[in-house]
């Protein structure tokens, strides 16, 4: 079992800029590749960003491409989501989530999964 743990939320004015962090504890010895997901009100929880367990390959969505970046520290477990230029569109709860081995896109084939931080962008 891995346990995933968010923070960094808040909220930011439009243009400004966020680090988002996720701490695994747990089964941490495995290959997991990590990702964070995103679920406005009223809306279906989609993919942002995705990293490979080594940290040499990232896959982002559209909407983030250019703003965001994903990165990892394996020897603290813990991965981050710099959030730069952030919008109006970018709020939402923002979720980490776990798969062992190969990067995902899809949420359903996450195993692990955060409790979610706030994430307001202010117009």
């Amino acid at each position: 079992q891995v346990q995933l743990v968010e923070s960094g939320g808040g909220l930011v004015q439009a243009g400004g800029s966020l680090r988002l962090s996720c701490a695994a504890s747990g089964r941490t010895s495995s290959s997991y590749a990590m990702a964070w997901f995103r679920q406005a009100p009223g809306k279906e929880r989609e993919f942002v960003a995705a990293i490979t367990w080594s940290g040499t390959s990232t896959y982002y969505a559209d909407s983030v491409k250019g703003r965001f970046t994903i990165s990892r520290d394996n020897a603290k477990n813990t991965v981050y989501l710099q959030m730069n230029i952030l919008k109006p569109e970018d709020t939402a709860v923002y979720y980490c989530a776990a798969r062992i081995r190969d990067i995902a896109t899809v949420k359903d084939m996450y195993y692990y999964w955060g409790q979610g931080t706030q994430v307001t962008v202010s117009s």
